[in-house]
């Protein structure tokens, strides 16, 4: 980022230097343990699986830049699948369906970042009422009861490959790369910084903070309904329960990252990465038959390893 003093960058290096390190450790230690683990459909399933939760978060990382978070993900992921299910089972084209799920997406989010910026209540407790608000939406609107009937054409492109690459990796390889020229290249991005920073000293130079703010919910919401419309074309169907707990899953790929929790500091590179350790660590765990408690052990225990990293690398 421009302005960013040496020894700032150098940490930031430093920090997707460790994040990386620790993935090489994860893939290594379960390349030994498993010969089907680095197998190239195993890879391809892992970074498959890791899609979803990287789309949603890299938006995620922009709300924690930003000194927010988003707890509401999940439902709206939700809601936007339940809606625009309907739309594709009603016969509306594909690409005018994908559209309006992507801009109820960008509704909810503007619903969370409205109420944070402009009523100035705290982004935890707004988002945990959005929670509850899109889950019992899309329960309602379904009464509880998965919408079958997606258009074949939808899923073919869901499940088709580029250069034997599934279409949900190359989809997020596109939205990482927009995500990092947005934060390294942009003046958004230095606004995100410096709102998350000191969100005083921000406004006194005169940067929009309550317009960066509720820009960065609705990139949330649209990236949360991006990651719905790749599950439903994968399963074939959209369930008003879908997106149970991935807000947890989410900030903990931000924070395996380096994404501070505190605001101000974070990589688009290290939340990658840090979804690629999680999906990694629980392939790996699945193909030595770990019970699935454990594999919630071992996330936890890495998340905090994150959050002691990330304290020894600010100086605190």
């Amino acid at each position: 980022m421009p302005g960013l003093h040496p020894s700032a960058l150098f940490k930031f290096n430093l920090r997707d230097a460790g994040t990386l390190i620790g993935l090489l450790i994860i893939v290594g230690t379960f390349a030994v343990l498993s010969p089907v683990f680095m197998t190239v459909p195993n890879i391809l399933n892992i970074l498959q699986q890791s899609s979803i939760n990287a789309a949603i978060a890299l938006g995620m990382t922009l709300v924690i830049i930003s000194g927010g978070i988003d707890l509401s993900v999940g439902p709206t992921a939700a809601l936007s699948a339940v809606l625009g299910a309907t739309l594709m089972v009603a016969g509306v084209p594909v690409p005018l369906a994908i559209m309006a799920t992507l801009g109820i997406g960008a509704l909810c989010g503007l619903f969370s970042g409205t109420l944070v910026a402009y009523a100035g209540l705290q982004p935890f407790i707004v988002t945990l009422g959005g929670l509850s608000l899109f889950r019992a939406g899309a329960l309602i609107y379904t009464g509880g009861n998965p919408i079958f009937g997606i258009p074949m054409e939808f899923r073919n492109f869901i499940t088709s490959e580029l250069f034997g690459i599934p279409c949900p990796i190359v989809i997020v390889m596109i939205i990482a790369l927009a995500a990092w020229i947005l934060m390294n290249k942009t003046p958004l991005g230095e606004y995100i910084l410096a709102v998350g920073g000191n969100e005083e000293a921000a406004r006194v130079a005169g940067v929009p903070v309550k317009r960066t703010k509720v820009t960065v919910y609705v990139i949330s919401g649209v990236l949360a309904s991006l990651a719905s419309l790749i599950l439903v074309g994968r399963l074939g169907a959209a369930e008003p329960t879908m997106g149970s707990l991935w807000e947890l899953d989410a900030i903990a790929a931000a924070a395996i990252g380096g994404t501070s929790l505190m605001g101000g500091k974070g990589s688009i590179i290290g939340t990658i990465m840090g979804a690629i350790i999680l999906g990694s660590l629980r392939t790996g765990l699945t193909l030595m038959n770990i019970q699935a408690f454990y594999q919630l052990l071992a996330t936890g225990l890495i998340i905090i390893i994150a959050m002691l990293i990330d304290r020894a690398t600010r100086g605190k």
